[in-house]
């Protein structure tokens, strides 16, 4: 019982060894860290949950997130956006429900599309997006703001300052708001 004893103590030290050496694992904070963002305004639920990538002085857009692609909004875990009311985007309705949020970004608009399959990760093990379109419930195209003083790490907001609720995302000097009502 005893070797036992000192074999798993063995394995446990080589283990946790391995992990801090290496930085693999549990002593390494993400690079892109998850995100949660809730919105509450009367009966009005909205949650967004994404990881958020960091501009560590490269070009973005065009770049590392190609223009006229399909991007997972973020790193690592599909994007998703939660809503408990039906809502209007654009011309569109959104139901009530949970949705991955995908986007096409371009130097002067993003589609965003809302998604009604979940999907376990942003991209398959080839790097290609997992989104399959015939799942879009939504897809919006939103104006490309051009910001003076660049976002270091993606963010995803509500902003309800002018009692006109929107989603907004924003990166290195890009910035895209999409109305909500």
């Amino acid at each position: 019982m005893k070797r036992f004893i000192v074999f798993l103590l063995f394995i446990a030290v080589t283990f946790l060894g391995y992990l801090y050496f290496t930085k693999t694992g549990l002593f390494e904070q993400r690079k892109s860290p998850k995100k949660t963002v809730v919105f509450t305004v009367d009966d009005l639920d909205l949650k967004v949950f994404y990881n958020r990538p960091s501009k560590r002085n490269r070009e973005v857009f065009g770049a590392l997130v190609p223009f006229n692609q399909v991007w997972r909004t973020g790193a690592n875990e599909a994007t998703t956006f939660e809503t408990n009311k039906a809502l209007k985007i654009g011309n569109d309705s959104l139901p009530k429900g949970k949705y991955t949020l995908w986007t096409i970004p371009n130097d002067t608009t993003w589609q965003v599309m809302f998604n009604s399959k979940q999907y376990k990760w942003g991209v398959d093990e080839t790097m290609k997006p997992m989104r399959i379109s015939d799942f879009d419930v939504v897809t919006y195209t939103a104006p490309v703001q051009k910001l003076d003083k660049p976002v270091e790490q993606f963010t995803i907001a509500f902003d309800n300052s002018t009692d006109n609720l929107s989603l907004t995302m924003a990166w290195d000097h890009a910035k895209v708001v999409v109305p909500l009502k």
